[in-house]
């Protein structure tokens, strides 16, 4: 689209038009908006449109149409995570991200469901109610970036901003057969975003890009990759070139013993043929020491913080909906944490880090399941697989520890299942090391073939 853009062939106007006419076919039936900014984006669309007209720079997202997922600041908008605690906010400035974003020439058409408080797996709140799958709408399309990867998967928006603490980019791009990367902590600055990623949720949480493919993926981290002090876990570090001489891919098909949906292995083994095929050396593996990593992911995630939200909604505990209080409260009987907890529960996280790194020499990438199952109907909470039935939790498993241990991680579609819906596959890299992932997706593209459009639309 930019290219076409910046060579004249395409107007940045007919370009919103059409994705504008794609959001009032579909939206409907999706529930993936928040807000519409309709107005804004013809009017930036036509500045662009004057700036290629008279030979001006317009930037390596000239004219593309984007969205951001409603935890990033918004100029003149609330951010509203889905809280009926968040109505009278409004946002003085842009966040980071989708300051670069527009900077690049990008054309904001609106924000994303998300739910409450972006604590659930399910996009879903009081405010603007439940976002529906594009591929099936009897199923969730994930969350806590739900509606962002809805629109981008059903061409409501060519790509956009969403962010990860727990899966929360990888599994909705999962689910609704899109790519999604979460970045190393601090590559892509936080600042703007709602809740705060500063310590201690920025160990777990990331601002990061979602797209269809990789490629535009690829355009879209090195857009909103940068430096930003305001954000106490950016880095001024090069983005880097990819390293795949030699590249040794370890792959674990489901998290230790918890078993996954057939499907989900499937598209595991897969991918690990292609890979082969590619000329990489691809083999079985377990890593040693992180048998615990989704507890403690859990403890940070929603013990920790368990007491300031039911503070938060203290008195006002009718305002709050399911989405933003089921994960705080299934550790509701356990004890408040104490200061030796979370020294203990930080410490155990830093010894894991520090074991998989070692491992991670031999190899630099591993490939794992994007999620234990596949897109699921709304408010379903326990799946059938070849070896037991599993729980939401443990459907999750090999999600967080990414998040736990600061490790980039990508997902990319792979397949459709029986039924119709997407299964990605994940890539999970060493810190700061996302053009190797970025790289390798690419070339998994490559070999896969283009990927189809939900078939509803």
């Amino acid at each position: 689209m930019a290219a076409r853009v910046r060579s004249g062939e395409v107007s940045p106007v007919r370009l919103v038009e059409a994705h504008l006419a794609q959001i009032e076919r579909v939206n409907p039936r999706l529930n993936a908006f928040v807000v519409l900014l309709a107005d804004r984006a013809l009017q930036r669309a036509a500045v662009i449109e004057q700036a290629v007209g008279r030979g001006e720079e317009a930037g390596p997202l000239a004219g593309v149409p984007v969205t951001v997922k409603d935890s990033f600041d918004v100029e003149g908008l609330p951010t509203l995570c889905g809280s009926r605690l968040r109505l009278g906010h409004r946002a003085a400035r842009h966040a980071f991200a989708v300051a670069r974003l527009e900077a690049a020439g990008a054309v904001l058409l609106g924000k994303t469901n998300t739910p409450e408080l972006l604590m659930n797996y399910e996009t879903d709140n009081h405010l603007t109610g439940r976002t529906n799958n594009p591929w099936n709408a009897d199923c969730t399309p994930g969350g806590s970036s739900g509606g962002e990867a809805a629109a981008i998967a059903a061409l409501c928006s060519a790509g956009g901003l969403g962010s990860d603490g727990g899966g929360s980019i990888r599994l909705p791009a999962h689910f609704c057969g899109i790519a999604g990367l979460k970045p190393t902590p601090g590559r892509v600055p936080a600042t703007g975003h709602f809740p705060v990623i500063g310590h201690p949720g920025g160990l777990l949480g990331v601002a990061g890009p979602m797209a269809r493919n990789a490629r535009d993926l690829r355009l879209l981290f090195e857009v909103v990759a940068g430096y930003d002090p305001a954000d106490p876990f950016s880095a001024p570090v090069p983005l880097g070139e990819p390293s795949l001489e030699g590249l040794r891919i370890g792959v674990m098909e489901q998290f230790y013993q918890v078993p996954v949906e057939p499907p989900v292995a499937e598209a595991v083994r897969q991918a690990a043929g292609v890979l082969a095929s590619l000329g990489f050396a691809v083999e079985p593996y377990a890593p040693r020491g992180l048998e615990r990593a989704p507890n403690v992911w859990s403890f940070l995630f929603s013990e920790l913080p368990a007491p300031v939200i039911r503070e938060m909604f203290a008195g006002r505990e009718s305002e709050a909906h399911w989405t933003g209080l089921e994960l705080i409260d299934r550790v509701r009987d356990r004890p408040e944490p104490t200061g030796k907890d979370v020294l203990e529960q930080l410490a155990a996280r830093d010894r894991m880090r520090t074991v998989l790194l070692e491992q991670m020499e031999r190899y630099p990438v591993l490939l794992w399941p994007a999620a234990g199952v596949v897109a699921f109907r709304h408010r379903q909470r326990r799946w059938e697989t070849s070896g037991k039935s599993i729980g939401y939790f443990e459907a999750m498993m090999p999600l967080t520890p990414a998040n736990l241990l600061g490790l980039p991680a990508l997902v990319l579609p792979w397949m459709l299942t029986d039924a119709g819906l997407p299964v990605g596959v994940q890539l999970i890299g060493r810190p700061w090391e996302e053009a190797t992932l970025l790289e390798l997706a690419v070339r998994l593209e490559e070999a896969r073939g283009p990927f189809p459009t939900p078939g509803q639309l």
